[in-house]
């Protein structure tokens, strides 16, 4: 028998699991649906742990998914700047406090200030300042920056030393005094009945949203075409945009089922000469401004990521510092510019956490630094640095405030609310260290 006839047994390709073969087909991130079913594991324990203990479970209802909404919004802006200073490798501890003292300044600015000079109901009172807030914020960011980039001091000191000193500055503006009320157009930035969209406006909202995920799978298809790259099956682009569109359409049912309180209701009415018929006036929230801020931002912030020449440059350099320098970008200037951009982030949340409270202290923003770093972690963001997405912080800032939420629902003190965010922040890292050990 010739050598060529002799052949060795061939072993047979293992099969492949039906849900394995189902997400390398379509893709999906592990991560974000590990995140979703924590999200869910959340919210329906928290919802039932009300049914068991007070006999009525207050979580899974319109008017507190509708409150986490909006509480989610203030983190959620400042997670996705914390996803670009955490892949660059570096870490700031002074959002918080940089976001009580920009409050306060805000504060100063529209209650004391601008009133004397261009009147108390001038319509550009809240456009100032809110172009305050933001341009202070972006201008102590990048002052830290200048410190870590030109100076060389880490970034864990110079922000540590500005959550110290910012903080003592929020009570030194205002001696610790609270500001309030905010201008009336300011406070609408905050959410409230006045400060949402309504049912109408959320529907166009969540139909903008709908055609932008399927413009979006369009696109990649064809980018995909065009250089070459494996395509998904045409079923897998459906199901995502369909799965996409629904999870959208029912957001904005969730909102629009949340009501007016029926004092307010009675008040616009009567300002507006609407007769209230007998089984009272429904009239949906919708969408409140802060959570349009936030999805504007995460927009903004992920085709910053993805493509733009600055967003490629911080992922370099959060992959390999050395090599990037080596390859003409200017580190220096991209760690002082990422750090002036948390500083404008900041801001923004500023902005929506004063609104939000219609007046301003200097304890706003306490422990938000945690929330953030938090958020960050939980959504994929690696302190190994070059590994990050938008799209987990914000989702990561979601299951943040769940917690916070459904521990205040169930009547935890604040201690154990402390010590859970604890617990939580080491084992999101812990996690992402076992993620990245078994991707080697």
């Amino acid at each position: 028998m010739s050598n060529d006839q002799i052949s060795a047994p061939s072993t047979p390709e293992p099969k492949e699991n039906a849900i394995v073969r189902f997400l390398r087909l379509t893709e999906v991130d592990t991560r974000m649906l590990g995140m979703i079913g924590a999200l869910l594991l959340i919210w329906v324990g928290f919802h039932y742990y009300g049914v068991i203990v007070n006999d009525f479970g207050a979580f899974l209802t319109p008017r507190n998914l509708w409150n986490l909404s909006v509480q989610t919004s203030s983190i959620a802006v400042m997670a996705t700047g914390m996803v670009m200073v955490i892949v660059t490798r570096h870490i700031d501890l002074s959002v918080g406090s940089l976001l009580g003292v920009t409050a306060m300044l805000m504060g100063v600015v529209q209650v004391w200030v601008l009133p004397n000079i261009i009147g108390l109901e001038s319509p550009f009172i809240w456009m100032i300042t809110v172009v305050i807030g933001i341009m202070f914020g972006a201008t102590i960011g990048a002052l830290h920056g200048f410190l870590i980039a030109y100076l060389g001091i880490p970034a864990f000191i110079v922000t540590l030393g500005g959550l110290l000193f910012w903080r003592g500055s929020a009570w030194w503006v205002a001696r610790g005094e609270t500001i309030a009320p905010v201008d009336a157009n300011f406070a609408l930035i905050g959410g409230g009945p006045y400060g949402t969209i309504g049912a109408t406006g959320s529907w166009i909202v969540g139909g903008l949203v709908c055609l932008g995920i399927v413009a979006l799978l369009i696109s990649g298809r064809r980018q995909r075409v065009r250089f070459g790259f494996p395509l998904r099956p045409m079923w897998a682009e459906v199901l995502i945009g369909t799965v996409g569109s629904a999870l959208t359409l029912g957001i904005v049912l969730v909102m629009n089922s949340y009501p007016w309180p029926k004092g307010i209701v009675r008040q616009y009415a009567a300002a507006n000469n609407i007769e209230v018929p007998e089984g009272g006036l429904f009239i949906p929230h919708g969408f409140a401004i802060p959570v349009l801020v936030a999805l504007a931002v995460g927009i903004f912030m992920t085709f910053l990521a993805t493509r733009t020449r600055f967003g490629r440059y911080v992922f370099a350099i959060g992959g390999n510092p050395e090599a990037a320098e080596l390859a003409g970008i200017n580190t220096k200037l991209m760690t002082m510019m990422i750090f002036s951009l948390m500083g404008a982030l900041t801001g923004i949340s500023a902005v929506i956490a004063s609104a939000r409270l219609n007046s301003a202290t200097n304890a706003l923003g306490q422990f938000d630094e945690l929330y953030v770093i938090a958020a960050a972690v939980i959504g994929g963001t690696s302190f190994a640095g070059g590994i990050g997405t938008i799209y987990g912080a914000m989702l990561g800032a979601l299951v943040m405030q769940s917690l916070q939420s459904g521990m205040v629902l169930v009547g935890f003190d604040a201690a154990i609310q402390q010590m859970v965010v604890g617990v939580v922040l080491v084992s999101a890292v812990w996690l992402d260290t076992l993620y990245r050990r078994s991707s080697v």
